[in-house]
């Protein structure tokens, strides 16, 4: 912990130092509220304040029930002065998850939005503070305006968990994932070495900061001196505007966010700003990558690849986005990697393997599991994916499936990656998820669902594909559905896709 000079690898630490550097600086921007770095640090002091006056200790969790929105940073960075864990709830939970969430993660207090009174169950912690009225408990800013403003200056040591992040996993139930300070931190300084991030930079908070990524990418800003705008929700002509109308400069999206602002404009209008646009969570089809290059012409395209557990695992940079597409680059910063066969043993590049990985990013563990933990990491201190990749000659990563994804028929692999990626080649198609179904000859049969921009015969697709898979890779059913089931990041719920009748 520092006193004086200096941001320490605490969440907090970024907003003490530019509170100090640039007071006037602004900070935060919601519609039309302005945060001033100066205000940010003492409104965040005035939350841990009242924490702490609530008799919370150090170590203990403060569940945060909220969209995006001006008081998200400030809530996060006096959580982590109070020396408590912040526990981000997904503001699309009903009430009996959000139970289950704090409940398992423990938490004393909740902040949240009295918008959101449906996802709050009627026990829902010790002590509620209400946002945006007292419906809950009492008034945020009531509370605040009532706490000293001094920093409080909790010890917190660098390696401690700042959250406990609820995977909304696409297999099985949401576990806690401990994610140290020190962890996210360093990928904030990541970040702001990739893209520039920093004093005079913009960005805007697009993904929901209560997911793993969208915090680190939206509180990056913050961290290192920038400027970060709420994106309260998301639309293709509003995210486009506020580009426009804050100058931003670089934008986290996932696919998704692509795919919606291509089937709404088709076109972009000329953004002079933006100059970087990273996307993560799934990644980004051919098809619509191209379209991409094509609709951002000034800005250079990043991928990333990594998960909560893990944090970035590596990074397809824009030099190589063209020559290399189909690839999620190279490690990230300090991160090594190793790919393993069935018996544990490194493939050769060009060979599929699961996909281990090493760094100071990776989580502390599963809140209250430790079986999950053991179960993902090895002696040495790598942590599985779960993730079937290739690694070429040049060592740039290819994600092939999802181990638990990989179809098998006939005793053959079948990677419903290809499969999507050929289905997506058909101008009918829009989104396609690939998935295993019990079969008694073959174990199990290729299903294809499928998001249609229009009708198309199942025969035609057959035949497309043909030209382009081997014959066992083409689906045996294809359903046509309205929309596929996504996960807060985008990820598609292929396990809802298994058990649909």
């Amino acid at each position: 912990m520092l006193r004086a000079g200096g941001a320490d690898l605490t969440i907090a630490g970024g907003v003490r130092e530019f509170g100090r550097a640039t007071p006037a600086a602004i900070a935060v921007i919601d519609g039309d509220r302005r945060l001033t770095y100066a205000a940010l640090d003492e409104r965040s002091s005035r939350v841990a304040n009242t924490l702490l006056a609530h008799g919370l200790t150090a170590g203990e969790r403060v569940a945060l029930l909220s969209g995006n929105r001006l008081e998200y940073p400030e809530i996060a960075a006096g959580i982590a002065k109070a020396g408590l864990v912040l526990v981000p709830v997904n503001p699309r939970l009903t009430a009996p998850e959000t139970e289950f969430i704090l409940r398992h993660s423990g938490a004393r207090a909740l902040i949240a939005d009295q918008a959101l009174s449906g996802a709050v169950p009627d026990k829902a912690a010790e002590h509620v503070v209400s946002l945006g009225g007292d419906a809950l408990g009492p008034e945020y800013e009531r509370l605040l305006a009532e706490a000293p403003a001094t920093d409080p200056w909790i010890a917190v040591d660098e390696r401690d968990p700042f959250c406990i992040a609820y995977t909304a996993g696409t297999t099985g139930d949401p576990k806690g994932v401990l994610v140290s300070h020190r962890s996210r931190c360093l990928t904030f300084y990541a970040t702001a070495l990739e893209w520039g991030l920093g004093p005079g930079r913009r960005t805007i908070a697009v993904a929901p900061m209560y997911h793993g990524a969208g915090f680190a990418f939206a509180y990056a800003a913050v961290y290192c001196g920038a400027t970060v705008s709420m994106l309260r929700s998301f639309s293709p002509d509003g995210l486009l505007d506020q580009i426009d109308r804050e100058g931003a400069q670089s934008v986290f999206l996932v696919p998704t966010h692509a795919q919606l602002i291509k089937a709404s404009r088709g076109t972009v209008p000329r953004l002079p700003t933006l100059d970087t646009l990273y996307f993560n969570a799934a990644a980004l089809p051919k098809v619509l990558k191209e379209w991409v290059f094509e609709a951002f012409p000034g800005a250079g395209i990043h991928e990333l690849y990594g998960s909560t557990e893990a944090g970035v695992i590596s990074n397809l940079r824009p030099p190589d986005a063209r020559r290399k597409a189909g690839t999620v680059g190279h490690p990230w910063f300090a991160t090594q990697v190793r790919i393993v066969g069935p018996g544990g043993h490194p493939v050769a590049p060009g060979e599929p393997g699961e996909l281990y990985s090493r760094s100071p990013y990776l989580m502390n563990g599963y809140h209250d599991n430790p079986e999950a933990t053991a179960a993902c990491t090895t002696d040495d201190g790598f942590l599985t994916s779960g993730d079937i990749v290739v690694a070429d000659d040049e060592g740039f990563l290819s994600i092939v499936d999802r181990v638990k994804d990989v179809i098998i028929t006939g005793g053959v692999n079948v990677y419903p990656r290809d499969v999507e990626e050929a289905l997506l080649t058909h101008g009918a198609v829009a989104e396609a998820a690939v998935v295993g179904e019990p079969d008694e000859q073959w174990g199990e049969r290729v299903v294809a669902y499928l998001v249609c921009r229009e009708q198309v015969e199942g025969g035609a697709l057959e035949t497309h594909l043909r030209s382009r898979l081997a014959g066992y890779k083409v689906p045996k059913r294809f359903r046509f559905v309205a929309a596929l089931p996504r996960n807060a990041a985008g990820k598609v719920l292929k396990r809802e896709l298994r058990s649909a009748p």
